[in-house]
Parts: structure tokens; sequence; C-alpha cells
């Protein structure tokens, strides 16, 4: 029984920066528990279906053939997995921190490490919304990923919410794809020059706009498709009790050097404290510093007792 047991480190979250974390403490010789909220390890990578030739280690490999090496690398470690388990809280106590699963688990850790990523907000300005790539209106598609590959643009006139490189470069993948016509509308424009360039400037619309999402109109003017690329919010929620000091935009402020929290004992690494420019290389090498800081604190403490 896993309520038995008390790891050295409880990672919740089983993306890049989760599973480079969790088999590094094991390769190090330390016991940690990977628990994901999903059915499979790999996190944002899963809906990404292009191949990723910005990471240097794998040139052409899609984001689901990334996750699947991060679970075989797991499971060479032998590091244990609870998939399909959401975490309910994280709380204090006497030994260190107790988990507590959506299914009623309680877990047990020396440390914590938040790896639990970020997630695309949709059109709700309520910030507790679950920010789900499902949007709750028809024709409106949030945020980047597989679900923008299974839809079909022949022909649609399609309105991109957002001046980001998401927007832009789904914008054009919606161009290359069939669609009739497709317009920007941002704010401001923050997507990187080669995606600007490619994008006629009559189909940028910029400034202020307005959204009815029912209906399908952005300043009044219907569209067949809706597709929303406002940013990104951390998914941590169930940390509430550990009163964890955040940034202006929500994430989880970290020691540059160790990523610890402002909560001794809780780590938070990846995309949900934005420490550096998100991508999986970046997310795997925060694992690695949260891993070696946990490292240090076990060891000090045993020298210590010795």
């Amino acid at each position: 029984m896993h309520d038995e047991i008390r790891y050295d480190a409880i990672i919740i979250g089983a993306g890049a920066a989760g599973a480079s974390c969790a088999l590094w403490l094991a390769r190090l010789g330390f016991s940690p528990l990977l628990v994901e909220a999903g059915t499979q390890i790999g996190g944002l990578c899963l809906v990404h279906p292009f191949p990723d030739d910005w990471n240097v280690s794998l040139p052409g490999h899609t984001g689901p053939q990334v996750a699947h090496n991060f679970a075989v690398s797991l499971d060479r470690a032998k590091v244990p997995v609870l998939l399909s388990t959401p975490v309910e809280s994280v709380q204090k106590d006497p030994d260190g921190f107790v988990v507590m699963t959506a299914g009623g688990q309680k877990l047990s850790g020396r440390y914590v490490v938040l790896a639990t990523g970020t997630r695309a907000r949709g059109l709700d300005a309520n910030p507790n919304s679950s920010g789900s790539r499902e949007a709750p209106y028809p024709g409106v598609l949030v945020g980047p990923g597989d679900h923008v590959v299974a839809q079909d643009f022949k022909g649609l006139e399609v309105a991109v919410l957002g001046g980001g490189d998401n927007g832009f470069e789904n914008a054009l993948y919606a161009l290359d794809h069939g669609a009739k016509a497709v317009t920007i509308y941002a704010r401001t424009v923050r997507a990187q020059r080669q995606f600007v360039n490619r994008m006629p400037a009559e189909h940028i619309v910029l400034g202020d706009y307005e959204v009815d999402p029912q209906a399908r109109r952005v300043n009044g003017r219907a569209y067949d498709l809706l597709m929303v690329f406002h940013g990104w919010e951390p998914c941590v929620n169930f940390a509430t009790d550990l009163a964890l000091q955040r940034s202006e935009r929500g994430y989880i402020q970290t020691d540059i050097s160790t990523a610890e929290t402002s909560c001794e004992g809780v780590y938070a690494v990846g995309e949900v404290a934005q420490r550096f420019h998100p991508c999986v290389v970046t997310a795997m090498a925060d694992g690695v510093t949260a891993a070696k800081a946990i490292q240090a604190r076990i060891e000090a403490g045993q020298s210590s007792v010795a």
C-alpha cells in the first residue's frame, strides 16, 4: 500500500520536468514517487503532434514520441508511477508532507516537487476556471495541440485571438491547410519575426477586441471557427494550503539555484514556475536542479546524524 511508505520525494506531474526529476532521484539512489493526473506520462508533449526540430537531442521527434521515451526511461530506472491520480491537497506534517489524492490515497514524502505544468487560458475570465482545451462553445478551439491538427480547415473563415508565437504559428497552419481566410486579432504582437513576416499585414487587427463565442463573432464579424491563444496559467490549485509565493502572472516563485519555493521542502519545476524559456529541454534541466537540491538536503541530514 502506498500510504505505508514514506518516499524521499513525491513528484506531482509526469511531464518533462517531473519525469526528469524522478529519473534523476532514482538514479541517484533515492526513492521518488511520480504522481500523474492523466492516463499517460508526457504532459503537454502528448498533445504536440509536430516534429520538434528545436530539441537538439531528438531532431524530428514528435511530442508523443518524446513522451514515450520518458516512459521508457522511468521504467528502466524502476520509478514507481501512479497514473490517473489527481492530487487534491498537499499539507505539511512533522516528518515532511502528506499528499492526498482525489481517490482518497494518503501519500507521504520527505519532499514535494510540483511539476504540474500549465494549461491554455480560455475565454472565461474566472481565474479558477479549468482552462481546458475543450472550450464550452462549438467552433471554438483553445490553445495549441492535437485538436488543431484534427480540425478540418478547408473553406473556413477563421479568427485567431492572440499575438504570440502560438497565435501566428497556428494561423499559418490553418492557411496552409485550406482555410479560406484567417484574421489575427491581437492587442500586441509578440510573435517571432519569422512568423509575423509570413502573415499578410491586412489580416492582422491590432488593439482591443470584443468576442461573442456563442455566435463566433469578433468585433461584430462572424467566423466559422475561433482559435484562442491567450497564453497559459499554472495548474496548482491543489497546493493552496502551502501558501506559496506567486509572480504577478500566478506562477510559483522559486530560488534560482535550487528550484525551492517559499515553503521549505517544496520545489517547483518546469512551466508551473516559468523559471526559464518554456520548452522540453529547459523543463528537463529544471527537474535535475530540484533532484540535485533534494540530494544535497538528504545527504546533509545524513551527515549531521552521523
